[in-house]
């Protein structure tokens, strides 16, 4: 914990710091939701193809979402997704003419989560 997914349009690749964007986001959560720096895990999904509306041109879309333990207060999930939504403005600069459409959101990990490490 946390689980951190961030789904990106495969337009984005050249333009976003993924790496960058990881650690800044880690440290986000570490200090705002009190997770353990060992224990942030982020995943990047580049997809293909990104339809906005009618239309599959000149859109991009970025989609951070971040799996938490159960217990955090509604304002700290919200200052949580304010901060995710800092840093892709800081970290994705999307190619002239694209238009960017980034969220993120919080959601709290199902009561059955397990994990193992080796």
């Amino acid at each position: 914990m946390p689980q951190i997914t961030v789904d990106y349009s495969e337009r984005l690749a050249d333009g976003f710091d993924r790496s960058a964007f990881a650690r800044d986001l880690h440290t986000a959560v570490v200090e705002i939701a009190a997770a353990r720096p060992s224990a942030c895990k982020t995943q990047f999904r580049r997809t293909e193809e990104t339809v906005v509306g009618p239309d599959t041109e000149g859109h991009a879309v970025v989609h951070v979402t971040l799996g938490l333990l159960a217990g955090r207060t509604e304002e700290t999930k919200a200052r949580l997704t304010e901060a995710v939504l800092e840093l892709l403005r800081q970290y994705v600069k999307p190619a002239e003419g694209l238009m960017l459409h980034a969220s993120a959101e919080v959601r709290e990990l199902d009561a059955s989560y397990r994990k193992y490490e080796e």
